[in-house]
């Protein structure tokens, strides 16, 4: 059963019962003002065309555009609407309100909210909020979408509407689009490639769904291991975080003003988010300015520079600081020093969570006063009310907000439009929706899947298996789809425990599907638990067919969630996961690899001890059964590396690799750490000067060689320590820079790195950036047997102040 409210309207704004000309999706009735139930149970929807296998595409531009300029005829624009006029196009509605009690559009809702309201925008899908299908097509979506432009270009200001969408994994809404690796396991490719692919797909299924803009970018630093949208970001380094940042916003938006198959991208969430103090979902962070300006802001800043086009605030509170109402966060951090010239939204209601949730205001007309004031926020994402249209206009005509700062978010609002073409074309190009889903993505996101799959141990080159080998599959993530699809896949939460992996329509695969495909032979499997953990099945069962096995693969991992609802007390994985590795073990001398399918990374307790190989897929999407498949055969040779710290105890749950030097790091596994089936081996470290000084860079210089019998892809990384800083302690190592590369059996390369003296600038205490000289050791692959160093001076005057940003 759905239920879920339609806002009341007073009958005095209710419209003509007549629809505009629209493509015939939706009802016209009465706005209810109850609680809508609909028992019908949402239907798959079976409008999803047989993609083309391939498609050709325009990639980015040398020089991105970037939203820096208002044009003349919107500042025209702008002075011709009324106040009210001006106000809706600051409000952002989502979809839920203009969805009747059968699952349908309900028009006079639209009408209510565009005409009435003037309403420039709306967010999410239908599937998420009473709508009739479980997964909306790309057809469906855009009729739908479609049939409210119609209504936005007829009715009220006239103004086209922008819909928003989180499309942060490919645009995973959208029946039938390719369904991405999450941000974790992107980073863990060390490919940015892998990054602009996800965003470029991303935006190419959003447009043929009509949607224009995408929630993504997420690159907020995960530090904290418990908080449940690890997973959703790049790692817990800033300078894998920038990179993978820059190249994901290059795929989404590519040349935005000009290409209709690209989306405006939204940079999130600025900023700390990833911090939470109790590891949980929008808690208090407990930030220093210097740490966050060294740590969490480069990837937002590398966002910047790529030209993104808007950037979401972060919910929450910052040393007690709401951000929706921080004048340093979103106007003097974000606008004057970064530089930030594209639009800025709230998160959902974060401007009445001032008076709600954080007790900052006295009730949500001084929140808004508060954040509009305050702050260059230029577009609240209400979410499902009247109120920051009617808190806004009682504060102009009180005198508390001036027209001008109205004036001045409307300009960036309409703006954004112009650039994604909507005055030009506000409808969907229905040519669009025979690309989505093809192999030609397919193949893209099982790439990025097969460089992502890290492996952690591998005792006695257990792995890869034997094509004779007779192995015995256990555990629930092995059968399933969704849990490789995890959170914010067809649903905010995922699918359903009822949709199961039926809601995907024969679409996608498992593990265990991936096993056929590189063997030709159906697989031995049990289930052993449920993926909460709340029982054991069939021990007996496994441990007897143990016997017969010649290796175990054991699957654990996490059920599907996002945001708040994963929010956890514990990272260890639930007891009956570990018992069901120590009952198999116990029972059985067979080897065991463990395939970790996970958002972030669970304490494994023993369980790392008793394994013999440890992989992790992180969360690989919809098509990450078979590449899991083809390492744990040989098919592919594992070449991820952790794109954060794996704590071995609840207590390292937020320790990273850049904490102070003096603090302890000994986690189950380092930041980087990950092996392959080939030997490599690193030698010559070389530097062209012993000594690094302010503009004058060194080239650091290894051979690489690969010893092994299998051609591998080999990330090279390349850390620096410096041995004292004076006023601000220095980090026990930072990453400075990283390469990719291909290495033939037998093959030696040599990799080159420019080091700058100014990559060594810090935030100091007062909130400067400095450079403070030391030796300087630099390190490359550290916390594997290949690492090799080499040490240098770092020259600078002690008040060797350089630029902030």
């Amino acid at each position: 059963m759905y239920q879920y409210l339609i806002h009341n309207s007073p009958a005095t704004t209710q419209t003509p019962a007549s629809a505009p000309a629209s493509t015939g999706v939706g009802h016209d009735t009465d706005v209810r003002s109850d609680i809508c139930t609909w028992d019908g149970i949402q239907i798959d929807d079976k409008e999803i065309p047989t993609p083309v296998p391939s498609y050709n595409y325009i990639d980015r531009p040398s020089q991105p555009p970037r939203p820096d300029t208002i044009d003349k005829d919107i500042l025209a624009m702008v002075a011709g609407l009324s106040l009210k006029e001006k106000i809706g196009q600051m409000t952002m509605i989502e979809v839920g309100q203009l969805i009747d009690c059968n699952g349908e559009l309900n028009i006079t809702a639209a009408k209510y909210w565009i005409e009435e309201w003037g309403v420039g925008t709306f967010f999410e899908t239908p599937g998420n909020h009473g709508g009739k299908y479980r997964w909306y097509s790309a057809k469906r979506f855009s009729q739908f979408i479609d049939s409210v432009q119609h209504i936005a270009v007829d009715f009220g200001p006239k103004i086209p509407i922008v819909w928003g969408l989180d499309s942060v994994r490919g645009s995973s809404n959208v029946a039938g689009a390719v369904i991405f690796p999450v941000g974790a396991a992107t980073a863990a490719t060390f490919n940015p490639a892998f990054a602009y692919d996800a965003g470029r797909i991303a935006a190419k299924d959003s447009r043929a769904a009509g949607i224009h803009w995408a929630f993504a970018s997420i690159s907020d630093l995960t530090v904290n291991k418990l908080w449940s949208r690890v997973y959703e970001n790049f790692g817990e380094d800033p300078l894998l975080s920038s990179r993978m940042t820059t190249a994901s916003i290059g795929g989404y938006q590519g040349d935005y003003k000009n290409d209709r198959t690209r989306v405006a991208a939204c940079i999130k969430h600025f900023i700390g988010y990833g911090y939470p103090f109790d590891g949980k979902d929008r808690s208090d962070r407990h930030i220093a300015t210097h740490e966050l300006l060294e740590y969490y802001v480069p990837s937002f800043k590398a966002a910047i520079d790529a030209g993104v086009a808007t950037a979401m605030e972060s919910y929450g509170v910052i040393n007690s600081v709401p951000v929706v109402m921080s004048h340093y966060y979103l106007q003097t951090l974000l606008r004057e020093q970064l530089g930030f010239k594209g639009m800025l939204v709230t998160d959902w209601g974060e401007i009445n969570s001032q008076a709600s949730q954080y007790f900052t205001a006295r009730d949500t007309e001084q929140a808004t006063w508060a954040t509009i004031n305050r702050t260059s926020v230029d577009m609240s994402m209400v979410a499902d009310d009247e109120s920051f249209g009617k808190n806004m206009l009682d504060l102009v005509a009180k005198g508390y907000i001036s027209e001008t700062r109205v004036d001045e978010s409307v300009a960036r609002i309409l703006q954004l439009k112009k650039d994604l073409g909507l005055f030009e074309q506000p409808f969907t190009d229905p040519k669009l929706a025979a690309t989505v889903g093809s192999a030609q993505d397919i193949t893209a996101a099982r790439n990025a899947v097969r460089e992502s799959i890290t492996l952690l141990k591998n005792s006695n080159g257990i792995l890869p298996f034997k094509p004779a080998d007779r192995v015995l599959f256990v555990g629930p993530t092995l059968n399933s789809t969704r849990y490789l699809g995890g959170g914010w896949n067809v649903h905010w939460q995922g699918p359903a425990d009822e949709e199961g992996d039926s809601v995907y329509q024969g679409l996608g695969d498992t593990i265990l599907k991936g096993v056929h495909e590189v063997t030709g032979v159906s697989p031995v499997y049990f289930e052993g638990t449920d993926i909460d953990g709340s029982e054991l099945i069939d021990i007996e069962g496994i441990v007897a067919a143990a016997k017969a096995a010649d290796k175990i693969v054991i699957g654990l991992g996490e059920h599907t969630y996002a945001e708040i609802a994963g929010n956890i007390d514990e990272l260890h994985l639930p007891q009956n996961h570990l018992d069901l590795v120590y009952s198999i073990a116990a029972g059985s001398e067979k080897p065991i690899v463990v395939v970790l399918v996970e958002g972030r990374p669970r304490i494994l307790d023993h369980v790392a001890d008793i394994a013999d190989a440890i992989v992790t897929a992180y969360l690989p999407g919809t098509y990450g059964g078979l590449p899991v498949a083809e390492v744990l055969y040989g098919k592919v040779n594992p070449s991820g590396r952790l794109p954060y710290t794996y704590p071995a105890t609840e207590a390292q749950a937020s320790t990273t690799i850049w904490q102070p030097s003096f603090s302890d790091y000994n986690p189950q596994w380092a930041f980087g750490y990950g092996l392959g089936y080939s030997e490599i081996i690193y030698s010559n470290i070389t530097v062209s000067s012993a000594d690094l000084r302010v503009g004058q860079p060194i080239t650091v210089s290894v051979s690489i060689t690969n010893c092994g019998p299998y051609a591998q892809k080999e990330s090279v990384l390349l850390f620096t320590n410096q041995e004292y800083r004076f006023d601000m302690a220095p980090e026990h190592l930072r990453l400075r820079d990283f390469d990719k590369i291909d290495l033939a059996v037998g093959e030696t390369r040599q990799v080159s790195f420019k080091l700058h003296a100014e990559q060594l600038a810090f935030w100091d205490s007062e909130n400067k950036r400095r450079i403070e000289p030391s030796p300087l050791n630099i390190s490359i692959n550290p916390y594997t047997q290949q690492n090799v160093a080499v040490q240098v001076m770092l020259d600078a005057n002690p008040d060797n102040l350089v630029a902030s940003f």
